[in-house]
């Protein structure tokens, strides 16, 4: 295939942080359904407008009846895809299938409050494809029976080139309802300029070495699963007791003047200006700002870990082109078309074999496009070995009773 040209301006264009990104993670379920759910649903008082989920039978006869319409309707979020929607005039090329391509995701509770009615009522909300974040939006939409489930015979190049990683969810055991489209990682990134050790752990966010120069996530769960890492606690295992012991060390952490500030994602300018010199960070900022502004922060997962996010495509019930948007779904797991994506919006990539490619990409290429391919294919942030993928947690799953308990524990550090 055609690759792009890939440029500087390209890639510091596409790669902006999507406004309010982490919005879509701020509940941070991840259970596959089930009493969790159910629990949800039942305190939301969206219970009655539960659809009834496909039978196993039933998708099966779904799919046998489903004939390919040359349209595919496709909502994603903003910033993640070239302005010229390259990859996807490449696949109607290839395939004859247009695709409507809009960016209407600003963050998950609204994109919820938006296509909830028209799901409950059975209709079309007017996309056969969307994106939808692992967290408590996803859950949500699983329990109340509005995702299609996939036919797995029509996704082979997801069953050939998916990465392990991305085969096994939490929210989503099987990939019945979704695959990946690309990842992301939240670790600690530090400005070697002030700090002269290597950064390695959780515990040197707690380093009085380093006081007044910490900078912390004031989203509750992100604050939560380093306060449950520095503890020794998992977090997709935390226990409400495991909350109020991971509570109590944040607050120390607050009370004894290292944190200079709770940033929501604001926090790179200030890491790079020396306002604070280590701090949690999401690996796709750090590759931004160093890629863009060659500012040379680093960006590691403790070694007690760090969490990984999601974002997937799903097909919601009423779609009115589904085997279009499968066949789209599919293309995504191409290599070539993955390694396209990957230098374009610059974040992990659910297909291993992207890194080799963009690597010879990056071979065959001159000047600046050579530099800048090489230092995709040479970035960990991208592409994170097995070792670090195994310090990787999912978000941890609540009830919305648990939840309340939750924001009350972590929702004051930060304000305080």
């Amino acid at each position: 295939m055609n690759r792009p040209a890939t440029n500087r301006a390209l890639l510091r264009g596409v790669t902006r942080r999507r406004f309010d990104r982490r919005a879509a993670l701020r509940l941070g379920a991840t259970a596959a359904g089930g009493v969790a759910a159910s629990a949800a649903l039942a305190a939301c008082g969206v219970q009655s407008q539960r659809q009834e989920p496909m039978t196993e039978a039933q998708a099966r006869e779904f799919w046998a009846s489903q004939r390919q319409h040359g349209t595919a309707n496709f909502a994603n979020w903003p910033l993640y895809m070239d302005a010229d929607r390259t990859p996807l005039k490449e696949f109607t090329a290839r395939t004859g299938i247009t695709v409507n391509y809009s960016e209407p995701i600003n963050d998950m509770p609204s994109w919820f409050g938006k296509i909830q009615p028209q799901l409950a009522a059975g209709q079309s909300i007017g996309y056969d494809l969307i994106m939808i974040s692992s967290g408590v939006t996803f859950t949500k939409l699983r329990a109340l029976g509005y995702f299609v489930p996939l036919d797995r015979s029509r996704l082979p190049n997801f069953t050939a080139n998916a990465g392990e990683q991305y085969r096994h969810s939490t929210f989503d055991p099987g990939n019945i309802y979704s695959i990946p489209y690309t990842a992301g990682i939240t670790g600690i990134a530090y400005n070697p300029k002030y700090v002269k050790r290597k950064i390695t752990s959780i515990a040197d966010l707690w380093d009085p070495a380093f006081a007044g120069r910490v900078g912390m996530f004031a989203d509750s769960d992100e604050m939560a699963n380093f306060g449950l890492m520095r503890i020794g606690v998992a977090p997709e295992k935390s226990t409400p007791d495991d909350w109020r012991r991971a509570a109590k060390v944040l607050r120390e952490q607050r009370d004894a003047g290292l944190v200079r500030a709770y940033y929501n994602q604001n926090y790179v300018k200030p890491l790079a200006g020396g306002d604070i010199w280590l701090t949690m960070a999401w690996s796709g900022d750090v590759f931004q700002q160093n890629i863009s502004e060659n500012t040379g922060l680093e960006f590691v997962i403790p070694e007690e870990g760090g969490t990984l996010w999601t974002d997937n495509m799903t097909i919601p019930r009423g779609a009115e082109n589904p085997l279009d948007a499968m066949t789209l779904m599919d293309n995504f797991y191409a290599p070539p078309v993955a390694a396209q994506l990957t230098e374009i919006i610059n974040y992990i990539s659910p297909v291993p074999a992207v890194h080799d490619l963009i690597a010879a990409h990056a071979e065959g290429a001159t000047g600046e496009e050579k530099d800048t391919l090489t230092t995709l294919a040479e970035s960990p942030l991208l592409f994170p070995t097995e070792a670090e993928y195994a310090r990787l947690h999912p978000f941890g799953d609540r009830t919305p009773v648990q939840d309340r308990l939750f924001q009350g524990l972590f929702e004051p550090i930060s304000e305080g």
